[in-house]
């Protein structure tokens, strides 16, 4: 494929995914999953797995963190050196941020005369749960063979609920699950 064909393709794929994904990264996983790895098979879904993973540890939405790693993967996955893997990265990024950008410059200008709108309302209410149903699809689609929880997930699991319910610090919890997964799960 040519590299600019790539880069164009990752343009429209992301931008897709950010103009439609209601209801923040992790209603967009399903889009996200379907586009990179079953549409272009850009990536493989333990990839994807990994992906999701580490843009849940990292700081950001999940979107543009996986977007940032899905383009400079699939712009080296196809040969090409890690400059254009740069490219294809901020591509991702921007090409999934612009929908959104274009989408909220409109509902600001239009908010505070349709905001008692009972179309309006009506319109985000039914919005609601088939966001709940994207999220709980991009769950479903993460128990794959690849990755399903074994009573170690469980046990890291339930140390770090009881921890959060005792207010221990997030960043703590999150760096102790990430050496527990090391030491359980070796390479």
């Amino acid at each position: 494929m040519e590299l600019i064909d790539l880069y164009l393709a990752l343009f429209v794929s992301y931008f897709k995914i950010g103009l439609f994904g209601f209801g923040g990264g992790y209603a967009m996983l399903p889009l996200i999953q379907h586009e990179v790895v079953e549409m272009h098979q850009w990536i493989t879904v333990a990839d994807f797995t990994d992906i999701v993973a580490i843009s849940q540890t990292t700081p950001g939405p999940i979107a543009f963190n996986s977007a940032t790693y899905i383009g400079y993967t699939a712009v080296t996955g196809m040969g090409y050196a890690p400059a254009y893997g740069a490219v294809g990265s901020a591509i991702c990024t921007l090409s999934v941020s612009i929908p959104s950008l274009i989408i909220m410059t409109i509902v600001c200008a239009f908010f505070f005369r349709l905001k008692n709108n009972p179309w309006m309302q009506a319109s985000l209410s039914v919005l609601k749960p088939a966001i709940i149903g994207l999220i709980a699809s991009a769950a479903l689609m993460l128990m794959n063979g690849y990755n399903f929880a074994d009573y170690k997930s469980w046990i890291i699991f339930g140390v770090v609920l009881a921890a959060s319910m005792k207010k221990v610090d997030p960043i703590l919890l999150i760096v102790l699950s990430g050496v527990a997964g090391l030491f359980l799960y070796p390479a």
